[in-house]
């Protein structure tokens, strides 16, 4: 690329000629206020104008998110007239926004106000009519409040980059207009997968998870037995509420804060991932061995679940009947585990962390219970989690490491911990399909080929002479392409690993924001590599651990020789098989 010359501020600058004034200004050690592109780079570029500036050449004022720079160009960031207007333009957003920050679940985390501090934007400086309000509670999911949206179209364009779809969008227009699913009907009446993507890039308090922690207070109010598992991708990001580095391994703290929070047992859901891994390799090559519909699809994502019963109803046979493992592990804690330790199931109460706000919806499905108990009674995500920390006073980073409770239930492998990384399930499902088939031990269990963040991956692994031929796509807009070919008649796969977020559960909807402006302490490419660093801290944990295949571990054995009997029993399809169903929306 080609080198340009401009000045900022009077002083001169080489760049790459394509910039933005934005981008431009950032690579030169500048940071002018803006609401977008230094958070996601998904908006409707140029709408917020909190990041004018004047620009040699320019009519005026310019939106420097997107006016290009050009040779020769000199760029004011702090004249009078470029601070007066950034400051105005903030100030008109404050105008038509409800500004109850002491309730708002955002508080802390609000962009809006963050950038109302540095243009100096001062609070009721214009008043007048406000836009018409909508609220929409009605899924178990995800809050939206037009009240609070700045009309940024981050959650817009998220949904697209993320899974080629448009439930948001602009509605209205001029000052009525919102962002909303088609005629502002509720996430519940649309094709909304309820991943929480848009969530997690929502600069205000718009869009927000259905929060539960009101629900588990209840449970410890009434003297239930509550208990509590983690997913693996939490202890890879817990540690960022807490103002730790992003890819933080924070297991041991994660544990003992859940000990002092009141939890009558700890268990790790990865004990129930490596429970999956059983029932799906199991699954798997009775397919492949018994002429089953091939390829067979991983069902241990809810988002992803959801996508598949919204527009490909006709391709719900190839999905793994396996529940997912949080709803398996609550399965196994309301029978077995309740049974052996003399507790009435209906005294249980069953929490899950998750990174996921789709568990959320996922918990009540009717398919999910047994004997009219829900596998799952509460789901918080990992936000959540570290709200109810910091409520309680808990100061995490001086916390001692602790482990899991590990009593009949709540032993893991390394297998399981990859659960939380895109790949991570096909690559745990391998090391034991490929025991199953030949009887050996993989010589090397780390898979390469399936790891990393490209949007489809694939590979081919001859097993006992079987050549396997696996994909795994993360993201619905990556997915497509492989269920088209399903469709068609065109796959050539046998396994196919498919999570609802991009980069899997690590950058799940329920997990903590990335945005550049309260991460100071991180590079400045942070948004490229926070998945990866995540990744690797899982990674880390896997390599750690002295067992890291799931048909190695001994508590799973002992659940299927003292009660489940074999993988893929009648007694194991009781309990940790479900079916899904052709539907239109969350409602149907």
């Amino acid at each position: 690329m080609s080198k340009i010359n401009i000045k900022i501020e009077g002083i001169p600058f080489q760049v790459e000629a394509g910039l933005t004034i934005l981008e431009a200004a950032k690579q030169c050690g500048f940071e002018i206020p803006s609401l977008c592109a230094f958070n996601h780079g998904e908006c409707s570029k140029g709408s917020c104008r909190v990041c004018l500036v004047e620009a040699t050449g320019a009519r005026g004022l310019v939106a420097s998110c997107v006016y290009p720079v050009a040779e020769g160009m000199e760029i004011t960031i702090s004249s009078p007239k470029a601070t007066a207007a950034r400051r105005t333009s903030v100030e008109l957003l404050l105008s038509n926004h409800n500004k109850n920050c002491q309730q708002c679940e955002k508080n802390g985390k609000c962009e809006l106000l963050h950038v109302a501090k540095i243009t100096g934007a001062r609070d009721d400086m214009y008043q007048g009519s406000q836009t018409k309000v909508t609220v929409d509670r009605l899924t178990p999911s995800i809050v939206r409040d037009t009240s609070k949206c700045i009309l940024c179209g981050r959650c817009v364009e998220r949904c697209k980059n993320a899974h080629g779809l448009g439930i948001l969008g602009f509605e209205n227009r001029g000052f009525n207009t919102i962002v909303a699913p088609a005629e502002n009907r509720s996430f519940a009446n649309s094709p909304c997968i309820l991943c929480g993507q848009c969530v997690s890039v929502c600069p205000t308090g718009a869009l927000m998870e259905v929060s539960e922690i009101d629900k588990v207070d209840q449970a410890f109010k009434a003297g239930k037995y509550v208990v509590v598992q983690t997913a693996p991708a939490v202890r890879a990001a817990l540690g960022e509420e807490f103002d730790m580095p992003i890819g933080t391994l924070v297991t041991g703290k994660m544990v003992s804060a859940l000990r002092r929070l009141g939890f009558k047992k700890v268990f790790d859901t990865n004990f129930a991932a490596d429970l999956t891994i059983m029932e799906e390799a199991t699954e798997l090559l009775g397919r492949v061995q018994n002429g089953g519909k091939l390829p067979m699809i991983t069902s241990c994502s809810p988002g992803w679940v959801n996508y598949a019963e919204i527009n490909y109803g006709d391709l719900l046979p190839h999905l793994s009947t396996c529940k997912s493992p949080h709803e398996m592990f609550g399965a196994v804690l309301k029978s077995y585990y309740c049974e052996k330790n003399g507790i009435d199931p209906k005294d249980m109460f069953v929490v899950s962390i998750m990174p996921c706000t789709a568990k959320k919806y996922e918990k009540d499905r009717p398919e999910l219970s047994n004997d009219g108990l829900k596998d799952v009674d509460a789901v918080l995500t990992t936000r959540e989690l570290g709200k109810l920390i910091k409520r309680s006073g808990i100061n995490f980073a001086k916390l001692p490491d602790s482990e899991f409770d590990n009593d009949i239930v709540g032993e893991y492998t390394g297998a399981g911990v990859i659960f939380g990384t895109t790949g991570g399930v096909m690559e745990a499902a391998l090391r034991t399909a490929a025991f199953k088939l030949t009887g050996k031990e993989l010589e090397k269990v780390e898979l390469t080929n399936v790891r990393g963040f490209d949007g489809i991956k694939e590979a081919t692994y001859n097993l006992a002479g079987l050549d396997v031929k696996i994909a795994v796509a993360h993201g619905m807009k990556n997915a497509k392409v492989l269920l088209d070919q399903i469709r068609e008649g065109k796959s050539e796969y046998h396994f196919i690993e498919i999570m609802g977020c991009p980069g899997g559960c690590i950058a799940g909807g329920g997990q903590p924001y990335v945005k550049p402006c309260f991460l100071p302490n991180e590079d400045a490419d942070i948004l490229d590599t926070y998945k990866q660093k995540r990744a690797s801290a899982l990674y880390q944990e896997d390599e750690s651990k002295a067992v890291r295949v799931s048909h190695k571990n001994q508590q799973v054995m002992d659940l299927y020789k003292n009660y489940l009997g074999e993988p893929n029993s009648h007694k194991a399809h009781e309990l940790l098989h479900t079916s899904y169903s052709a539907r239109k929306a969350f409602k149907d």
